[in-house]
């Protein structure tokens, strides 16, 4: 099934936050400024619409999300001699309150007939994950606008990723294969281990972790969670049908259930890597330990050759790697700077796409080599992928330590 940027968005437009529009010391006016762009989409009359407002953050456990309303309007529209002046209208809102003026504004209409207005901190990783998504440039006073009618391709692992991060829902199915899941694990899923397993036996395309191990890692990612959200799919249903709590109406039993399958959803999807990662790593008949503790009972989550070696003061100290696997990094990939004292520098492989120049010359200063899949490298700047690695490149790195 494909999915294309057209299937979730009709247009987008983006532009900075000017003083005026951030800054309730310097404006009251509640209005969004050189929208005139819009006009082809949204049209001469009066309208308004139902809004997510979204605060990204690269601080996770800051970002804001929350419902209100845009209206549309002609300033001018009693005033007939005077050519017309769009404007668009909000209510205060906790997401425009933290907006700071050169904070990245976009204002996107989703097919459903909705508004995403998304902030995001200047030089972000939100940022630039949403620029590179629509296909936008930066813009100061005036919202650049791009229609997506003719959008076809399919968004691929990174702008699913970037999709899913707006809180809009990828439909993947795969439902040819739910009653053999059914059959081989009952009514409920096994371990991930098994799991991973099951999707990279049961994977029909074409992959090979020696020859292509950056391929074929997204590969196994991609079908697993295919197969994943088709068996989760049917829980839902099954959930929805029988109700919340006593009644089906508990409120508090939604949310606890709403919540422990976002949960699970990122759970599996880190197990998921750390299993696909270790098995590409036997093909290539890599050496390596995996979650061995290290000084402070860290935990780094592939250590090569091992912890013997590790621990070895007589073992040569190039000879030794760590790779952290994290599959967003946002202010998570920071954790893995303690985990192994010894090596220097540390590799992390992320799946996060677009990660902000900032932060690529933090982990640079950090000593933290970022290792990125190469179907995901083209979400960076140039400049930022003259100084990745891709898995293969890693892996004939220690390849090389182990000759």
């Amino acid at each position: 099934m494909s999915n294309p940027l057209s299937k979730f968005f009709v247009v987008a437009g983006a532009k900075r936050l000017s003083a005026v529009e951030a800054d309730p010391n310097k404006s009251n006016q509640h209005e969004f400024n050189g929208v005139v762009g819009f006009r082809n989409v949204f049209g001469s009359e009066r309208i308004t619409f139902d809004t997510d407002f979204l605060y990204l953050t690269d601080e996770e456990a800051e970002e804001i999300s929350e419902s209100g309303f845009l209206t549309w309007y002609d300033s001018r529209v009693n005033n007939p001699k005077r050519s017309a002046e769009f404007r668009i209208y909000y209510k205060t809102n906790i997401a425009m309150q933290l907006a700071q003026e050169g904070d990245l504004l976009i204002i996107a209409k989703t097919t459903n007939d909705k508004l995403l207005v998304i902030i995001c901190p200047k030089g972000s990783t939100h940022e630039s994950q949403l620029l590179w998504l629509f296909g936008l440039e930066e813009s100061e006073s005036r919202f650049v606008i791009k229609e997506y009618f003719e959008e076809k391709s399919d968004l691929g692992y990174s702008g699913k990723v970037i999709v899913s991060s707006l809180g809009l829902e990828i439909d993947e199915e795969e439902p040819d294969y739910l009653e053999d899941m059914l059959a081989k694990f009952g009514q409920k899923l096994p371990s991930t281990f098994i799991f991973s397993e099951y999707a990279r036996n049961t994977l029909k395309d074409k992959v090979s972790a020696i020859d292509a191990p950056d391929e074929t890692l997204i590969s196994w990612m991609m079908w697993e969670e295919k197969l994943f959200r088709t068996f989760e799919k049917r829980s839902v249903q099954e959930k929805l049908r029988t109700g919340f709590g006593k009644d089906g109406l508990d409120v508090d039993d939604f949310i606890s259930f709403s919540l422990s399958i976002q949960n699970k959803r990122k759970a599996r999807a880190g197990y998921a890597f750390e299993n696909h990662m270790a098995v590409i790593f036997d093909f290539n008949k890599i050496t390596y330990a995996r979650g061995v503790k290290t000084e402070r009972n860290n935990k780094p989550d592939f250590l090569f050759p091992g912890a013997v070696e590790y621990f070895d003061s007589g073992f040569q100290i190039n000879k030794l790697t760590m790779l952290g696997l994290k599959t967003t990094a946002k202010d998570r990939w920071r954790q893995i700077i303690p985990e192994a004292d010894r090596i220097n520098p540390k590799h992390l492989i992320t799946l996060e796409p677009a990660i902000s120049k900032n932060q690529t010359d933090e982990m640079r200063i950090q000593s933290v080599q970022l290792v990125i899949p190469k179907s995901i490298s083209p979400t960076y700047s140039l400049d930022q992928q003259k100084e990745l690695m891709c898995l293969e490149d890693f892996i004939d790195l220690v390849r090389k330590k182990q000759s």
